[in-house]
Parts: structure tokens; C-alpha cells; sequence
């Protein structure tokens, strides 16, 4: 094998030769940027909602709440209005992902990576320039049906451009993005806050235009992925992009395995029905699964509402910024462990080790406020609130190094190719589903549960930590093509779905034993990889 490069091991029993090159690392970096613009829109909301001026703009009853006082500190900021400001994003998302499934599968990754960038443009432009409540939330669902559309296409390129050692590497970087653009999102609410003329909301909300472009640009310059190509039958064009990224002529195997897949996912007609089927319930099961039990967590409740929640316990309107911008720069280093850890440790010791990080942090967090927190008063003194800050960062940075990026992660690297995109938009729309729920009823959650709250969270996530230690299947360093042979038939539980009769799960037995042979009588010669170096026919 020649230097820098690695092997993956097919069903097939040969190995794929590949090495890390520059425009895999650059077209993953550039396509990632999605995660940079949906980050950002996660962190402005929170920032935005506890300024002042905006709130007397957009939302004078909750600004007359704060100003007066009387009311409880846990339901200063309860409002179906200001909570449907962050919410309606998302519930457009949801929408998206369904039109985004089509342009994935028809048009490519890449199209539809540009008509989010698109969508992302036009979101910010309106926000920025908002006049009324009404343009306020339009500008928020055309920034949703980006999401829809990133958030589909992205984790799929990324999945499937990337060499399989580092897959799980490159595809956090989406998650790592996500973490930048909080971060960015919360130091810039932290400075336009001080804009004493009140329009310093403007330049938070329009400031999220700089990633909008960078994702609109780097969708024009990337590289389609070899398995879109092959899926629409461009089968040269897909071999000529598999030597490119894969940084060698040698990628006979893969290019079979690939058109094999293919072949295969053209024969299911009704790709949404065909994730019914028994041999596809597994990896429904778990991509739902994850996505409901990533949102409640309760992390978005945090990111979302960050600065709104130290202000609740407490804090000062500066000091809540800040304390959000310390989370904010905890959640990115912590995702930066999980791009070296996760495909060295594997994704259930890491989703493991954070569900008993996250429970111990919010039970503390809820002791906490239920001693001392009460519903007229501030009684969280100086050294109680640094306590809640570092249970906060300590909850934030065990999400970030598993639940955040291994949610979008396991689903997109365990559906076969046949039901990938469907399943991808299954995954979106039911992630977006909850996260439009608890956006939606965080802040009238904290003034019913109070410190509960965190109780409520922590409840959950000693549940999902056991459906993980009992369910879910270790997928490190398993080649997608691969993970109904080396991953389903191999679990004590799902292995009782696959069928062995079913053509769709064994399209690598059919490539070893038919393909194979067939090359060898016309040619008689190998090229030393298992494989012989003819041309392809479907």
C-alpha cells in the first residue's frame, strides 16, 4: 500500500485502498459549514431574547414583566410569543427535510448543501431588517428550511466522501461547527449588547450572513460524492471523483461495491415504505431514538435559552451573557475530543461515560436552585452560581463529546444505501420535531417544574443511557456497506430482523460471487486485490 494510506475491509474480503487527501479534508471542512450556520442560529435566539431593546421592540409584555418584577423568577420570560421567535425555526426545518429528501436523492448532496445556503441568505436578510413580530418569524422559518436542507445533505456528504477510518472524525465536524457557531453567536450577543442605541440585535441577527455565504460558496466548489454519481447513474464521472478523493487509481473494489449498492437502492421503488420492512427496523429504532433522547437532554433548552436561564437564577444581564459565552467555548473543545476519540474509543464508551456525566451534573444543578434559588427572590450568592456555572459547562461538555455529534453521526454511517435518504430525513424531521417541542415549551417548563426541570432532564437521561448499553450496536470502523454483516447479524436483538433471504442485505454476496467470477473467466488475471481490473457492466 503506498504511504499515508489505510485499508478498509469490505464484505467482499478485499480491502479498500485510500489515502487522507487534501480535497476530502477541504471538502468536508467546506461542507460543514452548514453546522457553523445552524450553530449560530441556535446561539443568537438566546442572546437576542434577553436584550432589552429587543424585547421592547418585538415583545413589550414580557420587557414590562422584567422591568416591573413581582412575578416569579422562573416566569419572567414565559411567553408562547417569544418562545415560537426560536421554536418556529425548526417546525420549518421539519418541513424542509421532506422537499430536502427528494433534492438529496434526485439533485445530488451538493445542490441541496446550495439551496440551504440560499434559504440561509434570505432568512438573515429578513431578520436583520425586521420591522414587526411578523417579519421577525418569517425570516426565522425561511432560516428553517436551510436547516431542513443542511441538515439532510450535509452528515450524508460527509458520511460518504469520507474515507471509512475517519468517517466518524470528519462527519463531527459538522457537530464541531455547530459548537463554533454557538460560540460566535454568544460572544457576539455578549458585545452588541452594549450598543447603546438598541439596534445592536440587528447586527447579531445579520452577522449570521458571514456563515450563510460560506456555506452558499463552498457548496458551489465541493465535489459531488462518488454514491450520489453512481445513484443517478453517472457511473464514470463517479469513478473519476472515487480516484480524486480517494487519492489513488486502485478503487476497483470500492467503484464495485458501489455500483452494486446502487443497483440494489434503484430497485426499491418506494424508499419511505421499504424503511417499514423488518430488515430496516433496527436502524429506524435506533436514528429515532437518538433524536428523541438527544433533545432531551435538555441541551437545547440550555443552548437555547442560555442567557435567559442565568438571568433566571440570578444573574446579572452581562454576567448571563458571559456565563454563555463560557459554555459556548466549553461545548467547542469538548466536540474537539470527540473528533480524536470517537473512532479511537467508539461511539457507546463515549455515549455511556456522558450519560452518567450529564445526571450527576443536573441532579447537583437541581439541589442547587431547590435550596436556594426561591420564586421572588435571588438568593444563588457568588460562589453557589460559579457551582452552577461549572455543573452547566460539565453537562455541556459531556453532550459535546457524545450526544450531540454521535445523534447525527451513528444514523447517518448505519442506514444501507437503499434507505439512506430516507432514513436521514427521518432522522431530521424527528430531531427537529422535539427540538421544536422543547423550544416551544422550555420557558413555560421552567416556570411550572422550576428547578425540576433539571430532574425532569436528568430522568431521561438515565433511561437512554440504558438503551444504549442493552441496544445499541458498536459501529466503529465498520465500512457503511457493511454494517448489515459485521454490526445488525451480530446484535443479540437485531440480529432476529435481518433476513438472509433478502436480496437488499446480500448485494456484497452477490458482488463476491457473481461479479467476481464473471470478470475472472473473461479476463483470467487479477489485480492483486481480489478484484480485476476490467470495465463494469450493469
Amino acid at each position: 500500500m503506498p504511504a499515508g494510506g489505510f485499508s478498509t475491509a469490505p464484505a467482499t474480503g478485499v480491502e479498500f485502498e485510500a489515502k487522507i487527501t487534501p480535497i476530502v479534508i477541504i471538502s468536508c471542512i467546506m461542507a460543514a459549514t452548514g453546522g457553523l450556520m445552524f450553530g449560530y442560529d441556535v446561539g443568537v435566539s438566546g442572546g437576542v431574547t434577553s436584550m432589552p431593546s429587543f424585547l421592547k421592540k418585538f415583545f413589550p409584555v414580557v420587557h414590562r414583566r422584567i422591568e416591573e418584577g413581582g412575578d416569579s423568577n422562573y416566569c419572567k420570560y414565559d411567553n408562547q410569543g417569544l418562545q415560537l421567535f426560536t421554536s418556529s425555526l425548526y417546525l420549518a426545518g421539519l418541513t424542509a427535510t421532506f422537499f430536502a429528501s427528494y433534492t438529496t436523492r434526485r439533485l445530488g448532496r451538493r445542490p441541496t448543501m446550495l439551496i440551504a445556503g440560499i434559504f440561509f441568505i434570505l432568512g438573515t436578510a429578513l431578520n436583520a431588517a425586521a420591522q414587526n413580530i411578523e417579519m421577525l418569524i418569517i425570516g426565522r422559518i425561511l432560516l428553517g428550511c436551510g436547516v431542513g436542507f443542511a441538515n439532510q445533505a450535509v452528515p450524508l456528504f460527509l458520511s460518504e466522501i469520507a474515507p471509512t477510518r475517519i468517517r466518524g472524525g470528519l462527519n463531527i465536524l459538522f457537530q464541531l461547527n455547530v459548537t463554533i457557531g454557538i460560540l460566535f453567536a454568544s460572544l457576539i450577543n455578549y458585545g452588541t449588547a452594549k450598543i447603546k442605541d438598541g439596534w445592536g440585535w440587528r447586527l447579531s441577527l445579520g452577522l449570521a450572513g458571514v456563515p450563510a455565504g460560506l456555506l452558499t460558496i463552498g457548496a458551489l466548489l465541493v465535489v459531488e460524492t462518488p454514491n450520489s454519481l453512481i445513484e443517478r447513474g453517472r457511473l464514470e464521472e463517479g469513478k473519476a471523483i472515487l480516484r480524486r478523493i480517494r487519492g489513488t487509481e486502485n478503487v476497483e473494489p470500492e467503484f464495485l461495491e458501489l455500483v452494486e449498492a446502487s443497483r440494489i437502492a434503484k430497485e426499491v421503488k418506494h424508499p419511505f415504505r421499504n424503511l417499514l420492512k423488518r430488515r430496516n427496523q433496527p436502524q429506524l429504532i435506533i436514528a429515532v431514538a437518538l433524536q428523541v433522547f438527544q433533545q432531551l437532554t435538555g441541551i437545547n433548552a440550555i443552548m437555547f435559552y442560555a442567557p435567559v436561564l442565568f438571568n433566571t437564577l440570578g444573574f446579572k444581564n452581562d454576567a448571563a451573557l458571559y456565563s454563555a459565552v463560557i459554555t459556548g467555548a466549553v461545548n467547542v473543545v469538548s466536540t474537539v475530543v470527540s473528533i480524536y476519540s470517537v473512532d479511537k474509543l467508539g461511539r457507546r464508551i463515549l455515549l455511556l461515560e456522558a450519560g452518567v456525566q450529564m445526571f450527576i451534573s443536573q441532579v447537583v444543578i437541581a439541589v442547587i436552585l431547590g435550596i436556594k434559588v426561591k420564586d421572588d427572590t435571588n438568593n444563588l450568592h457568588n460562589a453557589l452560581a460559579i457551582v452552577v456555572v461549572v455543573m452547566v459547562c460539565t453537562f455541556v461538555s459531556s453532550f459535546a463529546w457524545s450526544w450531540g455529534p454521535l445523534g447525527w453521526l451513528i444514523p447517518s454511517e448505519t442506514f444501507p444505501l437503499e434507505t439512506r435518504s430516507a432514513g436521514q430525513s427521518i432522522t431530521v424531521c424527528v430531531n427537529l420535531l422535539f427540538t421544536f417541542a422543547i423550544a416551544q415549551a422550555f420557558l413555560s417548563m421552567l416556570c411550572h417544574f422550576k428547578f425540576g426541570i433539571f430532574l425532569f432532564f436528568s430522568g431521561w437521561v438515565l433511561v437512554m443511557s440504558v438503551f444504549v448499553l442493552f441496544l445499541l450496536p458498536e459501529t466503529k470502523n465498520i465500512p457503511i456497506e457493511e454494517m448489515t454483516e459485521r454490526v445488525w447479524k451480530q446484535h443479540w436483538l437485531w440480529k432476529r430482523f435481518m433476513d438472509d433471504n433478502d436480496e437488499g442485505q446480500n448485494h456484497h454476496r452477490y458482488a463476491k460471487e457473481t461479479v467476481k467470477p464473471l470478470e475472472k473467466a473473461k479476463n483470467g488475471t487479477s489485480n492483486g486485490n481480489g478484484f480485476n481490473s476490467v470495465s463494469y457492466q450493469l
